[in-house]
């Protein structure tokens, strides 16, 4: 998706884990390894573009995992807040910021997005080091948290 706004727009990053291993996709565009993610759409929450492009990106359909206030009423719905948020610098004049969910597959099965990337796979975190291109620092990090926390 292009970018909504000029200067900013908002993100979701899902790593999804299983089995004590995270799910990366090795972006075409980009020429890097990824969590799956991207672009909130103007006609979604957070919540609904994370599931949205786990669905996309992997084919699986994820449960994202974090806590949900009871405060869901007719004029409110509570959401699943991330786990972490930054703000990246796309290019000089345009920033993302970046709403970080954990999440666990629920159904279907891996398939490679081929018009958005080279691969997709299930990392341990002691392969995080020897991804070609390599991973930045940031995305290693919340690799590891998410593999740590999530566990099984």
């Amino acid at each position: 998706m292009a970018h909504i706004h000029e200067k900013i727009d908002f993100t979701v990053a899902i790593f999804v884990v299983q089995n004590g291993k995270v799910l990366l996709i090795h972006h075409r565009k980009l020429d890097k390894w990824l969590p799956l993610g991207g672009h909130i759409e103007l006609d979604e929450d957070p919540e609904q573009a994370a599931l949205r492009e786990a669905k996309e990106e992997s084919g699986l359909e994820v449960e994202l995992l974090g806590e949900r206030p009871p405060t869901t009423s007719p004029s409110t719905r509570a959401l699943i807040a991330p786990r972490f948020l930054d703000i990246h610098r796309i290019n000089p004049t345009h920033e993302h910021i970046g709403m970080i969910y954990w999440a666990r597959p629920k159904d279907g099965r891996v398939t490679l997005a081929a018009d958005e990337h080279h691969d997709i796979r299930w990392c341990s975190t002691a392969e995080l080091d020897s991804l070609q291109p390599a991973m930045s620092d940031a995305v290693k990090w919340y690799c590891r948290k998410a593999v740590e926390e999530v566990g099984r």
